[in-house]
């Protein structure tokens, strides 16, 4: 680890680097506190922008938008009662009640200090927990590959709002879309119906932007905005938070931090699940349980110190097995990719310094947000501010612009059209994205895994003839059944 900090420290110090760094955290936050964007959306727009650059850039840019994103939507939760992303949904059940009663001030240093703390010593934990995590990783086979991303793709399914049958679906239709092209063992080309530009695949770039990104857009425009509610800035004087608060709230902090890296780590799953999880276990734990939702601080501390310590927690699994642990790290893992890091055990011994260099960007990046944060503070309201009829245009210019710099072809542009016009209709069929941009990311390690291990028995049983794999296996099929056997569980209960 200390052999790779000349390395780090060139990048992080390089100006360049340094002015990317802080544009990229202010774009970040900017798309974090506005309800409706989100971090993920911003490393998805500018993903493509960085594939000129060499890979210590561009990983200084994406990591800084990502940790921008995370750390910047506990504004909009705090001062409109709008989650700026589902990272934040918790913190809207007491930080905007504490805005209301006068406390917007305290409400916002909460969420600084405590995103910083989430953030800054989970990429810690991160950097020391990767490496042996690779180490374990090196004894597993395709076998145990494949049966990996199979709870990955299933615990999205099992978490998927609505009906998990809709959550199926989508990720079928992303296994659909990774399988365009030439397949990985015999090359034989599929459903590329003789055109040229489906013979390499379908883009990551075009097919998330134009699910994710373009269609969301188009839908949030056409349903129209209501007024935002106006914000009291009268009550944000200071910084308003002592140490003697943090000390305070140190078991919570704790608490909802340990919850926040270990959910991160659990493929799929993330922060949008940590700061639920953390929020009901520090109201069970408080002394002051009737005070939450209405303006009880520790639930504002364990929402965002849990979803801020679940970006460390995903980074494990990333770099370690080239897992993602929620969508933003599936995006991170094909935008490395092109820059030639394939993320795994081996990425540590071919590219070790790379990896360290993520999780000092992201500490270094906690602490450049809590200085924007807390110079910034009375400039939140007029971020929100922002006219929609202005900001979701630009958007969506710089959708195409990153599409065409992605391929150079005005042909990708129009499948993004097409993929955005796919998107609508998932929206209002009420499909879930998430489980189809995890399939669409992890559907080529998971064919060409899968391809491997049958070549030695072929059939499917070979995937429970290995201890590893049979329980990765037992995990995924329980998280498809889990409402039959919820219904069973209730049932034996009653009885």
């Amino acid at each position: 680890m200390l052999a790779n900090l000349p390395y780090i420290l060139q990048q992080i110090s390089n100006p360049g680097n340094l002015v990317l760094l802080l544009v990229g955290n202010i774009i970040g936050m900017i798309f974090g506190a506005i309800p409706g964007l989100s971090g993920t959306l911003a490393v998805m727009l500018f993903m493509p922008l960085t594939y000129s650059m060499d890979a210590g850039t561009a990983i200084v840019f994406l990591l800084s938008l990502w940790v921008g994103g995370c750390s910047g939507a506990f504004i909009g939760s705090v001062l409109l009662g709008i989650p700026g992303s589902a990272s934040a949904v918790a913190t809207c059940f007491d930080g905007y009640p504490m805005s209301k009663n006068g406390k917007a001030g305290k409400a916002l240093a909460i969420g600084m200090v405590a995103s910083f703390l989430g953030t800054f010593f989970s990429a810690i934990a991160a950097a020391f927990l990767s490496e042996t995590v690779a180490d374990i990783a090196f004894m597993m086979g395709p076998w145990e590959y494949f049966g990996l991303c199979f709870v990955a793709i299933t615990m999205v399914l099992a978490i998927s709002k609505g009906d998990m049958f809709k959550g199926l679906v989508s990720a079928s239709i992303g296994l659909l879309f990774a399988s365009v092209g030439f397949s990985p063992i015999d090359a034989q080309a599929r459903f590329t119906f003789d055109n040229m530009y489906l013979m390499g695949g379908l883009g990551m770039t075009v097919v998330l932007i134009g699910i994710f990104g373009v269609s969301s857009i188009i839908i949030a425009y056409g349903k129209g905005f209501d007024p935002l509610p106006e914000v009291d800035t009268k009550s944000i004087k200071g910084i308003g938070i002592t140490f003697k608060e943090i000390r305070e709230n140190g078991v919570n902090i704790v608490r909802s931090w340990l919850i926040g890296l270990v959910i991160g780590f659990l493929p799929g799953m993330g922060a949008g699940l940590s700061n639920l999880v953390a929020y009901s276990m520090a109201k069970n734990a408080s002394k002051h349980q009737e005070d939450f939702g209405k303006g009880n601080p520790e639930g504002v501390w364990a929402s965002e110190c849990s979803n801020n310590a679940a970006i460390g927690g995903s980074m494990i699994p990333m770099a370690a097995l080239g897992i993602p642990g929620d969508s933003t790290t599936a995006l991170l893992i094909g935008a490395l990719t092109i820059h030639g890091l394939e993320m795994g055990p081996m990425v540590f011994r071919n590219s070790g310094h790379v990896i360290y260099l993520m999780f000092a960007v992201v500490a270094v990046c906690a602490v450049v947000c809590l200085v924007l944060q807390a110079m910034g503070m009375r400039l939140f309201p007029q971020i929100l501010k922002v006219p929609y009829h202005y900001m979701y245009p630009a958007l969506l210019i710089i959708s195409f612009i990153s599409a065409y710099v992605d391929s150079s072809s005005l042909y990708k542009c129009g499948m993004m059209l097409v993929f955005a016009i796919i998107g609508i209709v998932m929206a209002f069929g009420g499909l879930p994205t998430s489980p189809l941009i995890l399939a669409f990311i992890l559907g080529p390690t998971l064919e060409s895994n899968m391809l491997k291990a049958f070549q030695n028995t072929g059939t499917a049983a070979t995937f429970f003839t290995r201890p590893i794999s049979c329980v990765f296996m037992i995990i995924g099929i329980c998280c498809v059944f889990s409402p039959i056997l919820k219904t069973i569980f209730a049932k034996v209960k009653k009885n």
